[in-house]
C-alpha cells in the first residue's frame, strides 16, 4: 500500500484518503488541485484503489474537463493491478464529472 502522505508532498495537496477503507466509499477527484493536475488525479485514483479492502469497491469521481475517464484513467491502474480489480463506468454526474466504480 502506498504511503499517501509522502506521495503528496511533491504536489503540496492533502491526499484523497489517508487510511484503508473496509467498506464501499467515494474518492472525490474533482477538487481544484485535480482540475490543475491530471497526473495527480490518476495517482490518487490508484491510491484510492490501493486503500480499498478486497471484496469492496471505491467510486472514483473524476474532474469533468478531462473528458471520459476511459481516455486516461483505466490504463495506468490496469498496469498496476492487472486483473485483480474490475472497472465499470457508472455515469456522468450532474456537475459534469464522471463516476467509475472499481471493485477490489
Amino acid at each position: 500500500m502506498a504511503d499517501t502522505v509522502s506521495d503528496h508532498e511533491n504536489h503540496g495537496t492533502e491526499p484523497v484518503t489517508d487510511h484503508v477503507h473496509s467498506s464501499a466509499w467515494i474518492a472525490d477527484l474533482e477538487r481544484p488541485e485535480h482540475a490543475a493536475d491530471r497526473e495527480l488525479l490518476v495517482e490518487e485514483g490508484i491510491t484510492a484503489v490501493e486503500n480499498t479492502v478486497g471484496g469492496s469497491f471505491v467510486q472514483l469521481v473524476t474532474y469533468e474537463a478531462y473528458g471520459h475517464p476511459s481516455e486516461y484513467l483505466h490504463e495506468p491502474p490496469e498496469e498496476t493491478f492487472g486483473d485483480s480489480v474490475h472497472w465499470e463506468y457508472v455515469c456522468q454526474c450532474n456537475r459534469g464529472g464522471h463516476i467509475v466504480r472499481v471493485e477490489v
